[in-house]
């Protein structure tokens, strides 16, 4: 009994001398770098003369991964004969279980056109899938970057929405499927009906037939390369 009146006083003191802490209320300012690291297939054209235009592929979540071929497997590389004229194609890789950070894709394109012979006047953004919903995202964030954008059956939220006037300069197309029962094509149908109103040059295209995988007919037409091609960054 005699311990048991020497403790509970003590643990008074430990309670009540918490009233005489001092609670400080201030900021971090500092800059904090990191690194990221980010794995690519860059297909340059071999006997191209002079500066190639640069398109810049974003596949689906179903090529996530550390396997390079995967990026490979849908989207304008099945289609490069359909390109009219030499163009370089860069094809990033999203690692597993992430969705796109635009910002290193942006810097990843940096990269590229410091290191290559890339036409600055004609970088074209496309994507489908998660890679749709990446290709809205960093247009959205670096409008200034891109000839022509075309997302394909992305999926839209609503920051996209909200600022749909960051896409009045660019040229777009936006493709889905109408029977699409993975990404409803409200998606499309909604953000085209937002940047429709600040910009005339965009168009939606629903494939009537079609259910999620609208790439094929997206990027198995001919004519939609002589479209983005035949855009150009104003100066």
């Amino acid at each position: 009994m005699k311990n048991l009146k020497i403790l509970f006083p003590l643990s008074l003191l430990l309670i009540f001398g918490n009233l005489h802490s001092q609670e400080i209320k201030s900021s971090l300012n500092k800059k904090i770098s990191k690194t990221k690291q980010i794995s690519y297939i860059l297909d340059y054209p071999a006997n191209a003369k002079g500066k190639v235009p640069l398109m810049v592929f974003l596949h689906g979540s179903g090529e996530r991964g550390n396997d390079l071929e995967k990026v490979k497997v849908n989207g304008p590389f099945q289609y490069k004969n359909l390109i009219p004229e030499p163009v370089a194609i860069l094809a990033p890789q999203c690692p597993a279980g992430e969705w796109w950070d635009t910002e290193a894709i942006y810097y990843l394109i940096k990269e590229i056109q410091q290191k290559y012979r890339i036409d600055d006047s004609k970088i074209i953004l496309t994507g489908l899938s998660m890679g749709g919903w990446g290709t809205l995202k960093l247009a959205m964030e670096h409008p200034e970057v891109f000839s022509a954008v075309v997302p394909v059956c992305p999926p839209v939220d609503r920051l996209m929405k909200v600022r749909a006037a960051q896409y009045s300069e660019l040229p777009m197309k936006i493709y889905h499927g109408a029977n699409d029962d993975i990404v409803s094509p409200m998606n499309s149908i909604e953000i085209y009906q937002e940047i429709r109103k600040t910009n005339k040059n965009v168009e939606l295209i629903l494939f009537p037939n079609a259910n999620h995988n609208s790439w094929d007919s997206t990027y198995s037409d001919p004519k939609l390369y002589e479209w983005m091609l035949a855009q150009s960054k104003k100066k």
